[in-house]
């Protein structure tokens, strides 16, 4: 593991603050396989009613399904419903 993880990891329990912040990490929240919410995402890289790609700070997220549809976009939070099949780190 990176140094600067362990140290953001320890900084964060230190601090009793959620690791995702220190690190710049995702939140990622799936209701059923109906809705799903991003949190911290870094834009759209592809979005079709099948797929939807998004760049995260450690990569990317893409979404499969069917009758995918973006609810909601903010500047850093993604709503998305639809029938989802599969959420894939890549």
């Amino acid at each position: 593991m990176q140094r600067g993880v362990r140290l953001g990891r320890r900084l964060a329990e230190l601090l009793e603050i959620p690791q995702d912040i220190v690190l710049d990490l995702a939140r990622l929240t799936l209701v059923g396989n109906l809705q799903l919410v991003l949190e911290n995402h870094r834009g759209i890289v592809e979005y079709s009613p099948d797929r939807v790609r998004l760049a995260l700070a450690q990569g990317e997220l893409t979404v499969s399904g069917s009758d995918l549809v973006l609810v909601s976009l903010a500047e850093d939070e993604i709503v998305i419903e639809g029938h989802i099949s599969k959420v894939e780190f890549s």
